[in-house]
């Protein structure tokens, strides 16, 4: 009787492949080590892009220096025009009536500054039991929650840094950067507010949004202050009034 030699296995292809995968892998990662020499391949992305943010408000700067010199002008020839014509008299009194509502003028008096910041970074870059990434850092829902209670308040007039709100103002925030009117703003945020102060605590008491951030800074280390100013100043809007995007309903 003759043995049967046992049967060998076909190599799949798979396993024909692995070897050219690992080689290839090996060239791929000698390359990528010699081309970076230490450094983080990625980190000219990141440079681009810082540099891009920086280019884009310098370019907000200039363009806001610009329309302020603009509208000076045109406030410079309304008033001469004034002069000289009654209609045209007429209307910029009714304007000026109107400004200090549209927050188009300065107003000061007592009030609050706020402050919302993130939670300090742990030496060990850990964060607090409990927490995501999320949770340690102030959002956009913050912001504007503390916002609508001052409002709510019955402000006279509220600035966001050093930008005077609106009716057509938004707060939005992009990662953990603010963007308002055009310009970036890093924590912490500072809301400053001509308002009474005793309401003002009484609209961020009763605001369910605001609870969850009093929450939030009293679990993850937030910071949210609250402190009341004999004099605070809020200066006078200086963007743009066009409505870009409003149609009638």
């Amino acid at each position: 009787m003759v043995r049967s030699l046992p049967r060998l296995r076909r190599p799949s292809a798979w396993g024909a492949l692995v070897p050219v995968v690992a080689l290839a892998a090996g060239l791929l990662f000698a390359t990528s080590g010699r081309t970076a020499q230490g450094t983080d391949l990625r980190a000219g992305e990141i440079t681009q892009l810082s540099e891009l943010i920086e280019e884009r408000d310098a370019a907000v700067a200039r363009q806001a220096a610009q329309l302020a010199d603009l509208q000076r002008q045109v406030q410079e020839l309304t008033d001469e025009a004034a002069t000289r014509d009654g209609v045209v008299a007429e209307a910029t009194a009714q304007g000026a009536a109107g400004a200090s509502a549209a927050g188009l003028t300065p107003v000061s008096g007592s009030g609050v500054v706020i402050t919302l910041d993130d939670a300090r970074q742990r030496s060990d870059g850990s964060l607090p039991p409990g927490a995501r990434p999320d949770d340690v850092v102030i959002h956009q829902s913050d912001v504007q929650a503390v916002v609508n209670a001052v409002w709510a308040a019955g402000a006279d007039g509220v600035a966001v840094m050093d930008q005077r709100l609106i009716s057509t103002s938004a707060v939005r925030c992009v990662g953990n950067t603010l963007l308002l009117q055009g310009r970036t703003y890093s924590p912490p945020f500072v809301v400053t507010a001509v308002v009474d102060a005793s309401a003002v605590r009484s609209a961020l008491s009763s605001s369910p949004q605001v609870a969850v951030l009093r929450q939030a800074a009293d679990a993850f280390g937030l910071t949210f202050e609250v402190r009341e100013r004999p004099q605070v100043s809020v200066p006078a809007y200086d963007g743009g009034l066009t409505l870009q995007y409003a149609s009638a309903g």
